[in-house]
């Protein structure tokens, strides 16, 4: 008779007795305990998945903005004859739809060095069109300008090289490249002074400390070039069509030429971030994984201890779904709200990494992220809608399962056995 009577699934009275289980009494003081524990364990294992997942998307994104920003998407090298038809080969593939900068630049390896130090650099020779629309570099230069540049014999460095120099915008410093002239004596490096004419600060400490860019003209001659240059960079509108890029730029360069693209070199670096990436994520579910578990414990003591009660509630006509739905939502609120709590918790600390990093740095007396170690001169937080709800989802799903045995369990309780010694 009570059967065909029951009501409705999640009815009010199933709200009620679940969120009178979370209120523990004083003898029940136990289970509450692990309660609180189950919560704050989903909260922290939610809070730090997004925080660290955030914080490798913006390390990833910000070294990628930077290395693209400065090295080009497509780096052409010639084959077969050097690429002494540098401007003809730039004007064809400029005009390839897509193709945003062609800038024709010849490297070599020096050293710098001042009265005070010395620092082994990669000179990069460019014109000052090109340099002047590179986003990593236009809108980064701290000291001096680019005013100039083709004409003179300035050179154009980094902030960390110019600290270790001790220079400024103004100073000089001296270049030595390991092949120079031939003499009776063998081949002696090449050694000449330039004005420091520019310091750029591109964020990240391993350009910052190793690049030094030189006028073409002046960085053919320093290199003993024959009016040919060492590679064209190529940047592109959209760096994932590359594959697309690759066949047009090769017909249209119109001679003998190698590419290699942004994946190819930086494939390892990038392979390596997107592994630590993974493993991250599946060790820190674990914690998660954990306080579900905290939860089954907990219902499960939730469930022995309320034995009598679920018992009475039986005889009162309580369906077997009623009492399942009961310890259903009492499990389940402590995921749910311990989920959400750690969203917010995460989003916020998200919103506010580079502060709390500076202020654990103050507080701790220690540089925490270290430039010269991390490349990057601040820590990045990029939250990704879809691996934001993935981690949600994914709390929900293991708090949901975790309390279907402990409900399970107490929907099956038998009355009589459960009121045989009471």
């Amino acid at each position: 008779m009570a059967e065909s009577t029951g009501t409705h699934a999640f009815a009010p009275f199933e709200w009620m007795l679940s969120l009178r289980y979370l209120r523990a009494r004083r003898r029940e003081g136990f289970i509450s305990v692990i309660a609180g524990f189950s919560f704050v364990g989903i909260m922290l294992g939610v809070a730090t998945l997004i925080i660290v997942m955030a914080v490798m998307n913006g390390f990833r994104k910000e070294l990628l903005d930077k290395i693209l920003g400065l090295n080009g998407h497509l780096l052409i090298q010639p084959l077969e004859s050097p690429l002494t038809d540098w401007d003809v080969v730039t004007e064809r593939i400029s005009r390839v739809d897509g193709v945003m900068l062609v800038a024709p630049m010849v490297e070599g390896q020096a050293l710098a060095a001042s009265p005070f130090n010395g620092s082994g650099v990669l000179v990069r020779g460019m014109r000052a069109a090109d340099l002047s629309v590179l986003p990593s570099i236009a809108g980064r230069i701290k000291q001096g300008s680019l005013e100039g540049f083709d004409n003179g014999q300035g050179l154009m460095i980094g902030r960390r090289l110019a600290d270790q120099l001790s220079v400024r915008a103004g100073d000089g410093i001296t270049l030595v490249a390991p092949k120079g002239a031939m003499t009776p004596m063998g081949v002696m490096p090449r050694t000449k002074a330039y004005r420091v004419a520019a310091v750029f600060d591109i964020g990240m400490s391993e350009y910052d400390l190793t690049f030094v860019f030189m006028p073409l003209a002046e960085a053919q001659a320093y290199f003993n070039r024959n009016a040919d240059v060492t590679a064209l960079e190529v940047y592109v509108d959209n760096p994932d069509r590359v594959d697309y890029y690759r066949r047009v730029i090769a017909e249209a360069a119109g001679r003998p030429i190698f590419m290699v693209d942004w994946r190819q070199r930086n494939a390892t670096f990038f392979s390596a971030l997107q592994v630590e990436r993974n493993v991250m994520f599946l060790i820190l579910t674990l914690i998660v994984l954990v306080a579900a578990l905290n939860i089954v414990s907990g219902l499960i003591m939730l469930v022995k201890d309320k034995g009598p009660a679920i018992a009475i509630l039986r005889t009162m006509g309580a369906s077997q779904g009623s009492i399942l739905r009961v310890f259903l939502i009492t499990g389940a609120s402590i995921g749910v709200v311990g989920t959400f709590v750690g969203l917010m918790l995460g989003t916020l600390v998200c919103l506010n990494i580079e502060s709390i990093r500076q202020f654990l740095s103050w507080f701790t007396g220690t540089t925490l992220f270290d430039p010269a170690l991390y490349f990057l001169s601040r820590l990045p937080a990029d939250m990704d809608v879809k691996e934001t709800t993935a981690v949600v989802v994914m709390a929900l799903t293991l708090s949901l399962l975790a309390t279907l045995y402990p409900s399970w369990r107490a929907a099956r309780l038998d009355p009589v056995e459960a009121l045989r010694y009471e």
